[in-house]
């Protein structure tokens, strides 16, 4: 007998449903086709024990499965569940009246539980567009797939349960998630808070203008300034997630298994801290089977990056295009696949080998040589596209021993959400431009004009202070967000020397002793 259920495989960030053919007949063996790979092939034992442990058993027949679309390659444990069910229709133990109106998946242990997947929220969306009355997966998966609307949703704990539910002895219940109420929950909820900080003001400034425009930036201090502790806090300030932002990211973080256990949607933007022994392909996606990388999983959050110059070149160099366009190609022989990477690249490092160059207690024992060495493991095409460099000194002990509280995170991040909607409105008609920092120079020229004075402000600066030619876009773009923080329609000459004073490593006498 042929009997037809459906599973779905995840290829980048979206499904495709599988259809699994499985034809029971006169004869002996087990012939399993459809491009499956090893984790696909092993199901026989597991469905096999499975199924032995619920009081059921494999057929003593010939079967036959294909997985169709037979010319693309199936991957992982979670097409057990799906031909275990299968075959016990194909073999008459089991009704199949509904099989076919569902989307099975799920990974069996050899008890006949199931495990958790990767990827159960694109699934579940694939299978909505693809009018399938519902999706049955393991349990633990159940919250993210229930996100989705118009689908009925059931978690299994075992696949007993599933049998119960075809032969309609045993209902599982339906899990049924109001996804705005889960939204709203928690997508305000502030961990870190910038009142914890004490002094650097000028590093909370810098920091506030690149959460309000978008802005990489790198941070350049000693040991101990508070380098990390800054960087931790930049979440708490940035926008507050919209709901389609929260679905993107968590379809990432879905298809890459990180989402937390139990949760139904991400509501607080990510803050990915890679160490910096992390490889280019850890770090942009890829491998054998391509998955998210963490400038992925950084989409619409935060990529910080401690100790800038002690990652690997090939490593930081492979961020570049990714950085202008904000996504990331994954090309191999047979396939290409997209991931989302419009991320905020925060970065910090020490000014020198030994740290304390510039210190105003320490002395550097570093030569000018070691020093621009140092400075120098960051090429000139990345270090175009990070907008602010700032300096962090330490904080002198008279200002780590006031009592006095700093701002909070919520002050500053009012400010921020005020520039963004600024920017919102600037950029309507443009859908792939949302803040100043992705403007091109066509939107800077139409944007960022400047009077006469600020012309001559701007010329004397990139003179006397020997800044490079590159630095002229990034100084305009800081200083429209700058104008957009304090209200101004128009670049006034105190924006523009503040963001002028946003370029420390572009200056030709940095690193000079």
């Amino acid at each position: 007998m042929l009997v037809k259920a459906y599973a779905s495989a995840v290829h980048g960030i979206d499904a495709m449903t599988v259809t699994v053919e499985t034809d029971v007949s006169q004869g002996i063996n087990f012939f399993m086709v459809g491009l499956p790979d090893n984790a696909v092939k092993e199901s026989q034992q597991r469905i096999e024990s499975a199924l032995r442990a619920t009081g059921y058993k494999m057929p003593g027949r010939k079967i036959v499965i294909n997985m169709a679309p037979a010319d693309v390659r199936k991957e992982g444990s979670s097409y057990d569940l799906p031909i275990a069910i299968a075959i016990l229709a194909a073999s008459e133990q089991i009704k199949n009246d509904n099989i076919g109106d569902y989307i099975i998946l799920g990974e069996l242990s050899l008890d006949g539980s199931i495990n958790p997947i990767k990827g159960a929220l694109p699934i579940a969306i694939q299978a909505v567009k693809e009018k399938y009355k519902g999706i049955i997966l393991p349990a633990e998966n159940a919250r993210e797939a229930a996100v989705v609307n118009n689908l009925e949703v059931y978690g299994a704990h075992n696949i007993k349960e599933v049998i119960d539910f075809f032969n309609g002895e045993n209902s599982i219940e339906q899990t049924i998630i109001d996804t705005r109420k889960e939204f709203f929950e928690h997508f305000d909820t502030i961990d870190l808070d910038f009142a914890d900080v004490k002094g650097q003001e000028n590093v909370k400034r810098a920091l506030e203008i690149a959460a309000a425009g978008g802005h990489n930036i790198i941070m350049i201090g000693p040991p101990g300034a508070g380098k990390t502790m800054l960087a931790k806090r930049i979440p708490s300030i940035l926008p507050p997630f919209t709901l389609r932002e929260s679905l993107e990211t968590t379809k990432i973080h879905s298809v890459a298994g990180t989402l937390p256990h139990g949760s139904a949607l991400m509501t607080t933007r990510p803050f990915r801290s890679p160490h910096h022994t992390i490889s280019d392909v850890a770090l942009v996606g890829g491998g054998t089977y391509p998955q998210p990388g963490e400038i992925s999983l950084a989409h619409n959050g935060v990529l910080f990056l401690d100790e800038l110059p002690e990652f690997k070149r090939q490593v930081l160099e492979v961020m570049r295009q990714p950085l202008e366009d904000r996504e990331i190609t994954i090309s191999r022989a047979k396939f290409t696949v997209n991931y989302p990477a419009g991320f905020m690249l925060v970065a910090s490092m020490n000014p020198c080998p030994c740290g304390y160059y510039n210190h105003p207690d320490k002395e550097c024992v570093c030569t000018a040589s070691q020093v621009q060495k140092y400075l120098n493991k960051i090429s000139g095409p990345l270090l175009d596209r990070i907008d602010i460099h700032v300096e962090v000194v330490p904080v002198p002990f008279k200002e780590l021993s006031l009592q006095a509280k700093s701002e909070t995170s919520a002050e500053i991040r009012k400010r921020v959400i005020q520039a963004r909607e600024i920017q919102q409105k600037r950029f309507a008609d443009t859908p792939n431009i949302h803040s100043n920092a992705q403007m091109t120079s066509s939107k800077i020229r139409a944007y960022c004009k400047l009077d006469e004075t600020c012309v001559t402000m701007l010329k004397n600066a990139m003179e006397k202070l020997g800044l490079s030619a590159r630095a002229y876009d990034r100084i305009l773009k800081v200083a429209r967000t700058i104008a957009d923080l304090a209200g101004c329609e128009n670049i006034q000459s105190n924006h523009l020397a503040e963001a002028i004073n946003y370029r420390s490593l572009d200056r030709d006498n940095w690193g000079n002793k």
